[in-house]
C-alpha cells in the first residue's frame, strides 16, 4: 500500500469549505487505497483528516514531536502513532514513510513542511511528488512568488512546473499519483 503525507493546519480555518475539501480528500485517500501520513494530532484540519480516512476504513499513521503532544493534542485512535524528540524527526519520518506529499490549507508549519520536501525532491533526495490542494485560491499567491523565483532565474521552470497546484482533491490526488515516473525521470540520476 501506498503512503501519501498530508501537510495541514491544527486550525479549521474560517471559510467552512476548508473542512468540506479535507473530507472530500480523505474519500479520495480511502477510495485511492492511500494510506495516510500525517501530523498525528487530533486538532483542526488535521484531526479531520484523520478521523475521515478513520471512518472511511481507511489506515492512518501519525508522526508527532514529544514536546508537541499536548499543544496538538494527539489523536488516540490511530493505525500507529509515532512520538518523536523533534520536529525534524517528524518531517524526516513523514517523508521516508511518504510516497506523495500534499499541502492542504494550513499556516506557517504546513508551508514550511511542504516548501522542505520541494527542496528536497529539487536537490535530488528523493523523487516524490509534491502537490497543493488550492482551495479557494488558497496557495494563488505562493504559486506567483514561485513563478517570480522562475521568472528571475532562481528556480528553473521544470522544478517551477513540478509542483502540483489544483482545487480539486479528486484531481490532485490523481496528478499527483500520477507524476512519480516523471519525476524519477527528471530529479534523479
Amino acid at each position: 500500500m501506498k503512503s501519501i503525507a498530508i501537510f495541514c493546519g491544527s486550525n479549521f480555518g474560517k471559510d467552512p469549505v476548508y473542512k468540506e475539501a479535507t473530507i472530500e480528500l480523505a474519500r479520495c485517500i480511502v477510495k485511492n487505497n492511500l494510506r495516510l501520513v500525517y501530523g498525528g494530532a487530533a486538532v483542526g484540519l488535521m484531526g479531520l483528516i484523520a478521523d475521515e480516512v478513520l471512518a472511511l476504513g481507511g489506515q492512518v499513521i501519525g508522526v508527532l514531536p514529544e514536546k508537541l503532544r499536548d499543544r496538538e493534542v494527539g489523536h488516540k485512535n490511530l493505525t500507529e502513532l509515532h512520538i518523536v524528540s523533534t520536529m525534524h524527526e517528524r518531517k524526516a519520518m513523514m517523508a521516508n514513510l511518504s510516497d506523495y506529499f500534499v499541502a492542504i490549507p494550513g499556516g506557517i508549519g504546513t508551508l514550511e513542511e511542504i516548501v522542505e520536501v520541494f527542496t528536497w525532491a529539487q536537490l535530488g533526495l528523493h523523487a516524490k511528488p509534491c502537490g497543493m490542494l488550492n482551495i479557494n485560491g488558497f496557495y494563488d499567491k505562493f504559486r506567483d512568488l514561485l513563478a517570480s523565483m522562475s521568472q528571475e532565474g532562481f528556480l528553473s521552470e521544470h522544478q517551477f512546473n513540478s509542483l502540483i497546484f489544483d482545487n480539486e482533491p479528486e484531481s490532485l490526488l490523481h496528478k499527483v499519483m500520477n507524476q512519480q515516473v516523471e519525476y524519477h525521470s527528471k530529479w534523479v540520476k
